[in-house]
């Protein structure tokens, strides 16, 4: 027999149920359920197989979010009840995961949950942040500027992610593929040569019987060495979850050459323009730095963020906090001081995530210029250790007979 998921809820009651019914049909379904005393909000039948592997699998990307929430609000910009513009978004969504959630969300909202609530019901589509902005739209009744504000947020964040995915793809790939053919080198070509070398009885170089003695490793215990970079990775994995290795990870990479300043710009940036959308949508200071210290992606700055919600609540400034970490841009806690004295939080935060923007643009052009030489000098020393241990034996044998 099918099996049904539901939500519902008791008629006068705002709980909402979940759970499972089976059924010949999904009308029986609503039937069983209505003889319970449940108001059904949604049901639908259970997938098995290939396809409820999908849609446990597959995520909800940002790019996709983007679309949504901008398409979203151009609807309610022009009018379209809140019902009637999702159930219209749906038709245009791709993602399955996604549309699967705006359906129920757009069912919840039918049978008389708030807008927000039947969001927060889909924790793993709609983070904290993109909850409580839409919460503060539907209190302050500015719903459809809220979400303008959204789009835009969740735009510019989109448009920074791809562009440090861009920049780190080329040295990526180029790392990759040095790895993989050191690899290679390692367990097919330096063994012939240097069992050729063996063979002439002479006196091999201390860099060439390094360099023997470590391909004959991997060769004979090619199991144990794939055994250890699996465990490495395991407890690198599970240390980076934990509350520790978290906090210690994300201060070792603020702290990076090069790549720690650009760090460092990415938290600011995403600080500024959260807590400035909040504001804009009617969060007051306090609540929108406990929401935007989540989405900084940085548990340094998180932390950081949280003692300053802290400070400002015992009558401390908003940039004494940030003012005492030698991490933090300078210029970050003497911005928030001028827009608390002068009143213009919202106008200093935009300001600040607009400058932080363009110096990670001038960061990522001059990182992509830097990585060419950086790579040439890193193949230059490979080639050259590769002389050192196998060319330079190979001539003084040759010279000597």
């Amino acid at each position: 027999m099918p099996i049904f998921s539901y939500r519902a809820r008791k008629k006068q009651e705002e709980d909402i149920f979940e759970g499972l019914v089976e059924a010949e049909s999904e009308s029986l379904a609503v039937d069983i359920l209505e003889e319970r005393g449940f108001m059904v909000l949604f049901v639908e039948e259970k997938k098995t197989g290939l396809a409820n592997l999908e849609l446990m699998l597959g995520g909800v990307k940002a790019k996709d979010l983007v679309i949504f929430s901008r398409q979203l609000s151009i609807l309610i910009s022009a009018g379209v009840p809140v019902v009637e513009s999702l159930k219209d978004v749906v038709n245009q969504t791709k993602n399955k995961k996604l549309k699967k959630s705006i359906v129920e969300v757009a069912t919840e909202v039918e049978g008389g949950v708030k807008f927000s609530e039947a969001l927060a019901n889909h924790p793993k589509v709609f983070d904290n942040f993109f909850v409580n902005i839409i919460k503060s739209g539907e209190v302050s009744g500015r719903l459809q500027e809220v979400l303008l504000y959204l789009a835009d947020q969740l735009e510019k964040d989109y448009d920074l992610r791809s562009k440090i995915k861009g920049a780190l793809i080329y040295p990526a790939f180029v790392v990759g593929s040095l790895f993989a053919i050191g690899v290679l080198m390692m367990v097919f070509v330096i063994p012939k040569l240097t069992d050729m070398l063996s063979q002439t009885g002479a006196q091999l170089p201390l860099a060439t019987r390094i360099l023997k003695g470590t391909s004959d490793f991997m060769v004979n215990f090619w199991w144990l060495v794939f055994l250890i970079i699996i465990v490495i990775i395991i407890l690198v994995y599970f240390y980076s979850k934990s509350v520790v290795g978290r906090k210690h990870i994300d201060n070792i990479k603020l702290r990076l050459p090069i790549f720690g300043k650009l760090f460092n710009y990415i938290s600011v940036i995403r600080f500024s323009l959260g807590l400035r959308t909040l504001m804009l949508g009617g969060v007051d200071v306090v609540s929108g730095l406990e929401i935007s210290s989540a989405m900084v992606g940085n548990v340094v700055y998180s932390d950081l963020i949280d003692k300053t919600r802290e400070n400002i609540e015992s009558g401390g400034g908003f940039g004494e906090i940030f003012e005492n970490n030698k991490l933090v841009p300078k210029m970050l806690p003497q911005m928030l001081d001028t827009g608390e004295a002068t009143g213009k939080i919202e106008d200093v935060l935009e300001k600040v995530s607009d400058f932080y923007t363009r110096e990670v643009n001038n960061l990522i052009s001059n990182m992509m210029s830097l990585m060419e030489p950086f790579i040439m000098v890193v193949l230059g020393v490979a080639v050259g250790l590769m002389i050192t241990a196998i060319v330079l034996p190979m001539y003084e044998i040759s010279t000597n007979m």
